[in-house]
Formats: structure tokens, sequence, C-alpha cells
């Protein structure tokens, strides 16, 4: 349980870090790579995103919420700027299972930014330092908000804003693209948006009852969680119909399409039709695995 001690002879708020992200640069691309600076990178990025305190409350080693970063370096623009992907993958551990059910995959490839090696990598959440720091520490603060989301209904909205306001102070940077709406609809810009608005408030609740009243229960009460799961996913039905172009419902899809096929790949479900007709509806291109819950059934 993430609680805050506090002393009351000596008021003392116990932090701790907040992430267990692993850290990976591809340099593939790169001709002539300086290999040690590489390496540098991928260590300064790891104790950033590690060792940051990114909340007021206190984890205990095992509750450290697990994610993968994995930078892949395209272009050496200069001596110290690079432009390529940065992917994000994170995971929430079920109760009572061995099993981590997947939060976020997402491929963001409009990240160029510059490193200097042995320079300290900073941060500010009121201003923007760099481009490195800001990427980071958003996807720190959604990854966090996600997890949050799945504990209470709406738990992760401290965090989306602070993502949102590294998205604000970003804009004025003319060499980092992603942080504005016209830059595309699958970008920084849009998933904080997505994830602030009205629109897809159905979507934050429903993280709740996918996790936290569906999947930790499935141990006990399989079949009524199944059922349960199934209803949740047929109130997406409304952020659908009224973005049916949002980012937010694209990772989504890119995140879970594998966990919901195995959810009902046994027991009977008895709103099936419905359920595959909708998630065809929601993302065509998956209709030759939403075809196979029917085939369970």
């Amino acid at each position: 349980m993430r609680i805050i001690v506090i002393c009351f002879l000596f008021p003392i708020i116990i932090l701790s870090q907040e992430l267990n992200c692993k850290v990976s640069v591809n340099y593939s691309s790169i001709p002539s790579p300086n290999r040690e600076m590489f390496n540098s990178m991928r260590q300064s990025i790891y104790e950033f995103m590690n060792n940051t305190n990114w909340t007021n409350d206190i984890f205990e080693n095992e509750e450290r919420v697990d994610c993968t970063i994995l930078i892949r370096i395209d272009q050496q623009l200069s001596t110290d700027e690079y432009s390529g992907s940065i992917s994000i993958q994170s995971s929430r551990p079920v109760f009572k299972t061995l099993y981590n059910s997947p939060m976020l995959n997402i491929l963001d490839n409009q990240f160029r930014f510059r490193y200097v090696e042995f320079e300290t990598l900073e941060f500010n959440e009121n201003t923007h330092i760099s481009n490195l720091t800001s990427v980071l520490a958003y996807y720190a603060y959604i990854v966090l908000g996600m997890d949050y989301d799945t504990f209470s209904i709406k738990g992760g909205d401290i965090f989306f804003k602070k993502a949102e306001k590294i998205v604000s102070n970003a804009q004025n940077d003319n060499n980092a693209t992603g942080w504005k709406s016209f830059e595309g609809l699958a970008n920084r810009y849009w998933l904080t948006e997505n994830l602030l608005s009205v629109d897809f408030q159905n979507m934050r609740t429903f993280y709740y009852k996918y996790h936290r009243e569906g999947l930790d229960n499935f141990t006990e009460k399989p079949d009524f969680v199944r059922e349960s799961i199934a209803e949740a996913i047929l109130t997406l039905r409304e952020p659908f119909n009224q973005r049916p172009r949002g980012y937010l419902l694209q990772i989504f899809f890119d995140t879970k399409t594998d966990e919901i096929v195995n959810i009902f790949s046994q027991g009977n479900l008895m709103q099936a039709d419905e359920l595959v007709n909708l998630l065809n509806r929601m993302s065509i291109t998956n209709a030759d695995k939403w075809q196979k819950i029917l085939s369970k059934q």
C-alpha cells in the first residue's frame, strides 16, 4: 500500500522512487558510433527515470511501476543532436497472480534531442530545459497516470495535468516536434488532450473497471469478471462515437488487443456478438483476432 509517513516532531515526507524503468538505446543506424557515449546516454536516462521522485507517495520496492523505454537513434544531426524514435511500454500486476497486464504500448516517432556526455539531465516542471528531459518526464507522468487510473477512478488526473503542463512549456521549442496539435493526430499533444477531454472521461473510468473491478478479481470469479469486462468494453462505444480517431483509443488497442482475446478465450459470454461487433467497429485492423472470441463460444 502506498502511504505518506509524517513525524509530528519533525514533519518529514518520505519519498521513494516510483518507476522500475529499463532503458535501451539502439544506435545501429549510426556509422562509426561512439559506443561509450551511447552507453553513457543510456545510463543517464536510466538514472533520470529511476532516481527522480515523480510523486509525494511512498512506494515499496515491489510496488514500483514496471516500464521499458527503447530509444532508436536514426540520425546524428550534429556532435550532440540526434533524431529517431522513443517507444514506451508499461505494465501493472494483477492481484493474486503472477501476470502483468500491459498498460501502455506507444511508439513516438517525433523525437529530436540534444545530449552531451556526462552532462546532468535536468528537469523543471515549470520550464522547458531540454527536449530530452521534457519527453522523458512527460512519459513518466503518463505511465504513472495510467497506473493510478486503475486503482481509483480518474486517479491519474494529477499526473496527466503535469504532462499537459510539459506540453505547454515545450511548444516554444522550434527544434522539437510532437508537442503541437497540428503536427499530427497521434502525438504527445493529443494524448494529454484525450486523457483530459470530456469526450474520453468514460474511458478513464473504464480503466478502473477493467483492471481493479475486473482483472484483479479474475482468479476468484472468472465467469463473472468476463461479463463485467465485456460490459466495461461496451461503454467505450460512447467515446468512439464522439472521437473515432482518438489517439487514446488507438493506444488502447495497440496495448490490449491480445489480452482481450485471451480473457474471452475460455468460458461462455452472453454478450459475445455485441462485443465483437463493437470491437470490429473500433479496431477493424484486428478483425481476425476478434473473430477468435466468437470461435471460443
